[in-house]
C-alpha cells in the first residue's frame, strides 16, 4: 500500500482478491510504477466493491455474476477510468486464479461500457505525406548526428588517460573518466580548486557533466531519435515499443530480427523486421552498450535505457513524457503543414504507417484524364467515341487485355508448403487443367527444372509476356501475378530478395512512382509472405538470414538498380 494506505469497503473479501491481482500490475510484474497511478487502482477497488454492495453483492470473485457486473458498469455512476482499472484488476486476478465464470471473464474481457468522450471526440488522422516526409528525416539526422558524436567520443575516451594524472581534467580525459567508470561526480578524484594542476571548479564540471556524459551514453533526446524512427519503419503500437526488452529481440542472424511485442488490446504479436529496422536497432543496442554496463540490473534488460541525471535517474527505462516530446520536436525545428511545431503522437505515427501500407497497395489513379480541366465522364463522352473501325478494333483489344489483366491479379497465388506434385494436383486441378501439363512436365514443374527468378513457371513459351515462342522477358517481380507461377519453399529467399528490393525503391521513389511501377507486385509478395499464411515463421525467418540487401542478388537491368 502507498504509505499504509487501507481500502474501506463494505466487500473487504472480494477487495482482498482485487489487491492480489492489482499485486501482480505493480512493476516489476506489470505497468504500474507510480505512487499516484496505483492510489487511483486503490480506490477503483473501493468504487467496485462499495457499488456491488449497493446493488446487494457482499461474496468474492467466484460467485460474481454477469448480470451484477452489467448492471453496476450500465449504471453511468463510474469514469471510463475506473471501470477499466476494475477490469484489469479482475482479469489479472482471473488469470492468477481461474477464479471467475467463464460468462463472467467474456464480459470483463469485452468493451467498457462507459464510453470516454475525450476519446472519442477527435479520430487522430495521420500525418501528411510532407510531414511525414519530414519526421522521418529529422529523425534520421538526429539518430546520425547522435551516433556518430558517440563514436567519436568513444574513440576519444580510448585515447585519454586518467585526469589525475598528466594534464588532468580535459575533455579528453573526462571521457575517460566517464567510460571507466560510469557518470560518476569528479568529487572522489578531484580538489575543488582552480589553482590545483589536477583540479576543475564544481560550477564548471557540473554544467559539462550532463553534456560531455550524454556523447557517451544516449540521453533522452537521442533516444527520442531512434524510437522515433523505429516507430516510422515499424508501426508497431506505442506501448508495445515503450515496453520493449532485449529478451524480446530474437536475433536470426545477422540482418533478421524477430520482435515479441506486446500489443495491449490483444495478446503478445511478433514481426520480422525489414532490414532497416534490423540495422535501427542493431545500431541503438551498440549505442546503448556503454550505458548499460553502469545501468543498475533492472534496467540493463529494458531496451530504452538512457542518462537522465534530472529525470529521477540517472538511469530511466520509462517513455518519455509529453513535455520532453514538444521539446525534442521543438528543439530539432519540426513543423508541421499550418507552419507550427508538430504536434507529435505515437499513436498517430501508427496510424499514418498504415495509412502509407494501404497507400501502397493502391495501384490505380483517382484521376487519369487527358486534360486536368475535365472529367473522365466528358472526355470519354466527348472526345473519345470518335474513331475509325480499326481504332475502335484496337480499343476493344486493349479493354479485353486489361479485363484478362485484372481477372489474373484477383487469382490467388499458387503455393505449395512443400515440393510434393499430388499435393498440386489434388489442391489445384483447375490450375494443372489450364496449364495442359502431364506427368513428366509436372516433375519438372515441382521439381524446380522449370524455376525462373521467384517462383517455377508453368511454360516460359506460352507468350503471356512477350513474343509467343520465346522465352518470357517478364522481369523478376511479373511472376509474382502470373497465372503460371507456382511458388515454393525452395524460392523463399528470392522472394526476400524481391522484398528488400521494393524497400529500397520506396526510399528512393516517390509515392507516385512506385505505385505506378511496382504497387501490386508489392501487394502480392505481402500476401505471399505474410508469417504463417503460406510458409512458417521458421521458414521466413531461415531465407530472410540469407539476404544481403543488395542489388547484386537480382538479375536487374542498370537502369532498375537502387544504389
Amino acid at each position: 500500500m502507498a504509505h499504509g494506505e487501507k481500502v474501506s469497503t463494505r466487500n473487504p473479501v472480494l477487495a482482498r482478491e482485487l489487491l492480489h491481482g492489482l499485486a501482480d500490475l505493480v512493476h516489476p510484474h506489470g505497468r504500474i510504477d507510480q505512487e499516484n497511478t496505483l492510489a487511483g487502482y486503490l480506490t477503483g477497488i473501493r468504487v467496485l466493491t462499495n457499488g456491488l454492495s449497493e446493488l446487494g453483492f457482499t461474496g468474492g470473485a467466484a460467485e460474481l455474476t454477469r448480470g451484477r457486473l452489467a448492471a453496476l458498469w450500465m449504471s453511468g455512476k463510474h469514469r471510463p477510468v475506473q471501470e477499466s482499472r476494475a477490469r484489469m484488476m479482475l482479469r489479472r486476478l482471473d488469470d492468477l486464479q481461474g477464479v471467475l465464470r467463464p460468462d463472467v471473464r467474456e464480459l470483463v474481457d469485452g468493451r467498457r461500457f462507459v464510453s470516454d468522450r475525450r476519446r472519442d471526440r477527435k479520430y487522430l488522422q495521420p500525418y501528411s505525406e510532407t510531414e511525414w516526409a519530414r519526421l522521418t528525416e529529422v529523425c534520421r539526422t538526429a539518430v546520425k548526428e547522435s551516433y556518430a558524436a558517440h563514436r567519436l567520443a568513444v574513440k576519444t575516451a580510448e585515447s585519454a588517460r586518467d585526469p589525475r594524472e598528466g594534464d588532468g581534467w580535459t575533455d579528453a580525459n573526462m571521457l575517460w573518466l566517464y567510460a571507466q567508470l560510469g557518470p560518476v561526480e569528479a568529487a572522489p578524484f578531484a580538489t575543488w580548486s582552480s589553482s590545483h594542476p589536477s583540479g576543475l571548479p564544481r560550477t564548471r564540471f557540473r554544467w559539462r557533466r550532463s553534456w560531455e556524459a550524454a556523447k557517451l551514453f544516449p540521453n533522452v533526446s537521442t533516444m527520442l531519435g531512434y524510437r522515433l524512427l523505429f516507430g516510422v519503419y515499424t508501426g508497431i503500437v506505442p506501448d508495445g515499443l515503450d515496453d520493449l526488452g532485449l529478451t524480446d529481440v530474437d536475433w536470426a542472424g545477422d540482418r533478421t530480427i524477430l520482435l515479441n511485442y506486446i500489443k495491449g488490446r490483444t495478446a503478445e504479436e511478433s514481426r520480422t523486421l525489414t532490414t532497416r529496422a534490423t540495422r535501427l536497432l542493431r545500431q541503438w543496442t551498440d549505442h546503448s552498450a556503454l550505458a548499460r554496463q553502469f545501468a543498475p540490473p533492472d534496467a540493463r534488460e529494458a531496451l530504452w535505457v538512457r542518462y537522465d541525471p534530472h529525470d529521477h535517474g540517472p538511469w530511466v527505462t520509462r517513455p518519455a513524457t509529453v513535455t520532453t516530446i514538444r521539446q525534442w520536436v521543438v528543439d530539432r525545428g519540426l513543423m508541421g503543414d499550418d507552419g507550427k511545431p508538430l504536434a507529435m503522437n505515437m499513436h498517430r505515427i501508427r496510424t499514418t504507417y498504415d495509412s502509407m501500407r494501404d497507400r501502397r497497395a493502391w495501384a490505380g489513379s483517382r484521376r487519369a484524364t487527358l486534360d486536368p480541366n475535365r472529367s473522365p465522364q466528358v472526355e470519354g463522352d466527348h472526345y473519345l467515341k470518335a474513331g475509325t473501325p480499326k481504332q475502335r478494333e484496337l480499343v476493344d483489344e486493349i479493354i479485353a487485355e486489361a479485363q484478362n489483366d485484372m481477372l489474373r491479379r484477383a487469382e490467388a497465388p499458387v503455393v505449395l508448403a512443400d515440393e510434393d506434385v499430388a499435393v498440386l494436383v489434388r489442391d489445384y486441378p483447375e490450375k494443372v487443367a489450364a496449364l495442359g501439363l502431364n506427368d513428366e512436365a509436372l516433375d519438372a514443374l515441382v521439381g524446380g527444372a522449370r524455376d525462373v527468378f521467384t517462383a517455377a513457371c508453368g511454360d516460359q513459351l506460352s507468350g503471356l509476356h512477350g513474343p509467343k515462342g520465346q522465352p518470357c522477358p517478364a522481369r523478376p517481380w511479373v511472376c509474382l501475378l502470373c497465372p503460371l507461377a507456382l511458388f515454393t519453399p525452395r524460392h523463399l529467399p528470392n522472394l526476400m530478395r524481391l522484398r528488400a528490393f521494393f524497400a529500397r525503391q520506396w526510399d528512393q521513389m516517390t509515392q507516385a512512382e512506385f505505385m505506378g511501377v511496382f504497387g501490386r507486385y508489392d501487394q502480392r509478395l505481402a500476401e505471399l509472405l505474410a508469417p504463417d499464411a503460406h510458409f512458417t515463421s521458421k521458414a521466413l525467418l531461415a531465407a530472410t538470414a540469407q539476404v544481403i540487401d543488395d542489388d547484386t542478388e537480382l538479375p536487374l537491368r542498370p537502369e532498375e538498380g537502387t544504389r
